[in-house]
């Protein structure tokens, strides 16, 4: 089962980095065959993704702990599930927008994680630790990552409105300008998946907080992954209150959408090199 696990992951991170370059080439050529075939690539890169997935939860299962448990806690399956949460978010984008360019900008992260998960974190998996056995492990770090592949996408809109308006301030726009959606299309786009993402993080964030309560006794423990989550919140909570509160738009808020970003990045990968109940390592591979 681990080497159908490995194949099915190898063959999703081929078609995902097949579907990368064919957004590339729609990029550069914006020939609408090479949008189809991206869309096509990734839809089967999914299955894949989703199918080693299965398979993983099944080498899980094999030991009595873990049974109905999702086999999130260690590095390697965090990684596995953020790059299929942040490619499914994608497909589902590009399914009702049809904007194949942003695939250059956002389909790179999603083969960056799984390749990641493949070439650098153990596969291997053991019990569960008593700590983690419990239906929140489930769906805490669920919401969250659905939350984060939400956020890469926005980061992937807001950069391609800001090349957008350099290359319309440009004295001279090169053909990239006629290529990339309009800047009030690309701004409406992200300001739509952040409004999205925003309850999805502060559900994810209640419901570590309960978790906590029920395992530890408490709600709030002052550790980094905790202080670090809040402040992704609040940047996120103060780019809604520019774009929609005060009406701000273009630069701006973007800018601030690219600060929440990398604070989504510190905040997940900082799991692995801070110490603490959130740290992956330990966590039960």
């Amino acid at each position: 089962m681990m080497l159908i696990q490995s194949m099915l992951n190898w063959g999703a991170l081929f078609l995902y980095a097949a579907a990368t370059i064919s957004a590339g080439h729609y990029l550069l050529t914006k020939d609408l065959r090479s949008s189809r075939i991206m869309l096509t690539l990734l839809g089967i890169g999914l299955f894949l993704h989703f199918g080693a997935f299965t398979a993983r939860v099944a080498v899980f299962w094999s030991f009595p702990e873990n049974r109905f448990f999702l086999p999130v806690s260690s590095f390697h399956g965090a990684l596995s599930c953020m790059s299929l949460a942040l490619a499914a978010t994608f497909f589902v984008i590009e399914g009702q927008n049809r904007l194949g360019i942003l695939g250059a900008l956002i389909l790179p992260w999603a083969a960056g994680a799984l390749a990641a998960a493949l070439l650098f974190a153990s596969p291997d998996m053991t019990p569960l630790e008593p700590r983690l056995r419990s239906y929140w492990l489930n769906i805490h770090p669920m919401v969250l990552m659905s939350a984060y592949a939400a956020f890469a996408n926005a980061f992937g809109v807001a950069v391609a409105l800001l090349i957008q308006e350099r290359q319309i301030k440009s004295r001279k726009p090169s053909e990239l300008c006629y290529r990339l959606p309009s800047l009030d299309e690309l701004d409406s786009l992200n300001g739509r998946i952040i409004s999205w993402a925003f309850p999805l993080l502060l559900t994810g964030l209640v419901m570590g907080s309960i978790w906590s309560r029920s395992a530890l006794g408490r709600f709030w423990n002052a550790g980094a992954k905790e202080c670090l989550s809040m402040t992704t919140a609040a940047i996120y909570a103060a780019f809604l209150w520019l774009r929609y509160g005060a009406g701000r738009r273009g630069r701006t808020t973007v800018y601030v959408s690219l600060l929440g970003f990398s604070f989504v990045l510190f905040t997940f990968f900082g799991a692995e090199l801070l110490s603490g109940r959130h740290s992956y390592m330990g966590g039960g591979k």
